[in-house]
């Protein structure tokens, strides 16, 4: 059987999608998954993330595997990563048009990071648009969370709004995302912290969407 294939993806750029897609893989990782991750975005962010941890040895990459594809290609690229691998994740680019279509169509479940301000919340509505188009289920991820703030409260109920899933699992403003992120790991690693609660808890909810699904 194929494994799940998650397409992570925002208009905005600054949102999160490098690190969401990182840390779900390292959180999949951590239920004794096998994860590919493709990086269709120009950019390049994810790879640079997977070559820093091969070439310093900052996690294991036994069962994380690495490919690059353009938009056109990505239907191949899927079909070939999701017969090897339990969780296939694909890194997009910061846009919300033809480009990006291919790796919804693709997608079990599309996760769209959102970070806790209204501008990045007014940006998500082409990405659901176009994932209602191809009849793909999304769910928003609040990213870079900012609890007990009259702000983080207003995006989350402006969220609710946009008639689609909301993970109950949020990723708070630590910096310990970047951190990691620059040294190749995911937050989780290592010892006990509450990102690596956080991040448990969400590869566990989008686990469960995708078993649901």
């Amino acid at each position: 059987m194929p494994g799940h294939v998650i397409t992570v993806a925002q208009q905005k750029g600054g949102s999160g999608k490098t690190t969401v897609s990182a840390n779900l893989a390292i959180g999949f990782l951590r239920q004794g998954k096998s994860v590919a991750l493709v990086d269709i975005d120009p950019q390049g962010s994810l790879g640079r993330w997977f070559m820093t941890r091969l070439e310093t040895e900052a996690g294991p990459v036994d069962q994380l595997e690495f490919a690059t594809s353009s938009a056109w290609g990505i239907t191949y690229e899927v079909r070939k990563l999701s017969e090897k691998n339990d969780i296939v994740i694909i890194d997009t680019p910061p846009k919300a048009d033809s480009d990006l279509r291919p790796a919804l169509r693709v997608a079990d479940l599309v996760i769209v990071p959102v970070s806790v301000s209204h501008v990045d919340l007014w940006a998500t509505e082409g990405v659901l648009d176009l994932a209602r188009r191809e009849d793909k289920e999304a769910m928003i991820v609040l990213n870079r969370g900012r609890p007990n703030t009259r702000l983080g409260t207003d995006v989350a109920k402006a969220a609710e709004k946009l008639m689609a899933r909301i993970a109950d699992a949020t990723l708070a403003n630590r910096v310990i995302y970047a951190e990691a992120l620059g040294q190749g790991r995911g937050a989780a690693e290592g010892r006990k912290t509450p990102a690596q609660a956080e991040v448990d808890a969400l590869t566990s909810e989008v686990a469960q969407a995708l078993a649901n699904g």
